[in-house]
């Protein structure tokens, strides 16, 4: 394991090239174990007009794909907290090497769920929400916890009713009905209605915006929320769909 964790700007896919990236939001998106920057991407198209999506690798190598917590030493949905900071880390120096955006946002999928709230948590105040799919809250505390109880930001938290990858429940989620660990259906439609209203909330005049995705993934109907979060939940930062 290296001691000290870089994101390769190589493998980062954008929606738009560089010129025209100046001035526009950002978000990260952020794969889960054994995918990498594609998986999520394919989502891309579905986010507001004005979002720049920039979809990253992580940095460790396996089973054919990526991941941000290795597998050794690391038990499914209970990473080191050292680990965990490492990937943490090493997303934020990439982050120092981009141009100021006017506002970041964050979307990942399982390991990299987790890596939206640890990221949310590790740099309170950098990030303006996060969308957190079918991951979880690594173990430990960070300096930014009591910022965010206080702030409270945006945190949309989906997950499957048929979750057995990552099945601890949580009374933040919004779960899924029939939804396995994945990314599809319903909450696609409800996660980018979510991306598009903290679009609204830091729109510039004359940004055009794409209109809100509806129905759902094919292959996937039927797929609804069987309950939703409370107003409050138990993680310092929770403030769901808002």
């Amino acid at each position: 394991m290296p001691t000290s964790l870089a994101l390769d700007p190589r493998h980062v896919l954008w929606s738009a090239p560089e010129p025209q990236r100046a001035g526009r939001p950002l978000i990260v998106l952020m794969h889960g174990w054994s995918y990498d920057e594609r998986h999520l991407f394919a989502f891309a198209h579905l986010f507001p007009a004005q979002m720049v999506v920039a979809s990253v690798r992580a940095p460790y190598a396996e089973a054919g794909g990526y991941a941000w917590f290795p597998s050794r030493g690391n038990p499914i949905g209970s990473p080191q907290p050292r680990v965990a900071n490492d990937a943490a880390e090493a997303v934020l120096g990439w982050l120092d090497t981009l141009p100021p955006a006017p506002s970041t946002g964050l979307l990942g999928f399982s390991q990299g769920g987790a890596m939206v709230l640890q990221l949310m948590r590790r740099a309170p105040g950098r990030f303006q929400y996060g969308v957190q799919l079918a991951g979880f809250v690594v173990d430990d505390c960070q300096p930014g916890d009591e910022v965010l109880a206080r702030q409270r930001p945006p945190v949309f938290w989906g997950r499957g009713e048929r979750d057995t990858v990552i099945p601890q429940p949580s009374p933040e989620s919004v779960v899924y009905s029939g939804l396995e660990h994945d990314v599809a259906g319903l909450e696609v439609t409800d996660f980018t209605a979510f991306l598009a209203r903290q679009a609204r909330r830091g729109r510039h005049p004359g940004q055009p915006r794409r209109p809100a995705a509806t129905g759902t993934t094919p292959g996937n109907d039927g797929i609804s929320p069987v309950h939703g979060p409370p107003p409050t939940g138990a993680a310092p930062f929770t403030s769901l769909r808002r």
